[in-house]
């Protein structure tokens, strides 16, 4: 057979082979991908797991009553423990916690109100108003801020703003707002609601303003210049035309925000009063938040020679995993509905 045939008849041959080959090396990418992918929900649900299995005791003991009461109270740790519903504990030990869902949820609350419309503004600003190289800078600073380590904002807000706030700032808005529920009476020195919540959102501003600024400067240079050619002004561009098309990265930069200020601890810790057991009477008042106290709590229940105190502050990490889960699918209910009325 001439060599020319030889090579006609193989070059089908090879290219099976090199098919074959492609087709194996896409199966194992996919199959790594699928396995890269599923480690994040993996560890999810272990961590979910473990809280479930380490406070099963804690949760039969405490029951719904943990959730709707406001005493945290080891027992006597002198005495000899006692089974309470199969469960070894201290004499005269109970557990509540509605004082920490509250003093989380309007930490977080005040947090959200004040970072997101000062971070959506400097994002509009940094993406629009700025010059090129000024924007490089200012871009850097707001990163370089994101980076700051919590402990750092929570010294800061021990040493400055605790006394700036609780010698001038509390009392004025005493006097101007007295009249609005919540924001009248005793302004105390400085440590509680407001401060925890002003330090909150100054952790979370960088994210959803660095966030929202990245996409705010990809947006093609052919929406502008549509809009200008329709008699738009600048800002009516950014807010009518831009901003529309970015309630999916804003939603996503509100629940990373969200997420940090639900779990944030030490800055809380440091600024917060640490309240136990007590729900604040106006928005100047000490308070607690689960991940503070947790940390807070967590050498005070290892005095338990049953380990249930430390069961118990598991029950409270649970609790506050699902709130991190419960507001993520509301927040991602609330865009679909949001956008499927937008498609309307």
């Amino acid at each position: 057979m001439p060599p020319g045939a030889i090579a006609a008849a193989t070059r089908p041959a090879a290219r099976s082979t090199r098919a074959a080959r492609l087709a194996k090396r896409i199966t194992g990418f996919r199959s790594l991908v699928a396995i890269l992918g599923g480690v994040i929900p993996a560890a999810v649900l272990a961590i979910v797991v473990f809280l479930l299995v380490y406070a099963w005791p804690a949760i039969k003991f405490n029951g719904l009553g943990f959730l709707a009461g406001s005493e945290w109270n080891l027992g006597n740790t002198y005495a000899d423990p006692i089974t309470q519903a199969g469960v070894p504990v201290l004499p005269g030990a109970h557990y509540s916690i509605l004082f920490l869902i509250g003093g989380t949820l309007l930490t977080t609350l005040i947090a959200m109100a004040v970072a997101v419309p000062i971070g959506v503004g400097a994002a509009i600003f940094l993406a629009e108003a700025v010059p090129g190289r000024a924007r490089l800078w200012l871009s850097l600073f707001v990163e370089m801020l994101a980076a700051i380590p919590s402990v750092v904002f929570g010294l800061w807000g021990y040493v400055v703003l605790i006394p700036f706030l609780g010698h001038y700032v509390f009392p004025a808005l005493s006097r101007v707002l007295g009249v609005i529920p919540y924001f009248g009476g005793p302004t105390g020195s400085g440590y509680g609601l407001l401060t925890a919540g002003l330090v909150l959102s100054l952790m979370i501003v960088p994210l959803i303003t660095a966030t929202l600024r990245d996409a705010i400067v990809r947006q093609p240079a052919s929406t502008r210049e549509a809009a200008a050619a329709l008699g738009a002004t600048r800002f009516e561009t950014v807010w009518r035309v831009i901003m529309p098309g970015l309630r999916t990265v804003l939603t996503g930069a509100c629940i990373l925000a969200i997420g940090r200020g639900l779990g944030e601890t030490m800055a809380v810790l440091m600024v917060s009063g640490n309240a136990l057991g007590y729900v604040p009477s106006n928005i100047y008042g000490p308070v607690s938040t689960m991940a503070s106290f947790i940390v807070s709590q967590l050498d005070s229940a290892l005095q338990d020679p049953t380990g249930f105190a430390v069961r118990s502050l598991a029950e409270i990490a649970l609790v506050l995993s699902c709130m991190s889960v419960a507001v993520n699918m509301l927040a991602r209910a609330l865009l679909a509905y949001a956008n499927r009325a937008h498609a309307r």
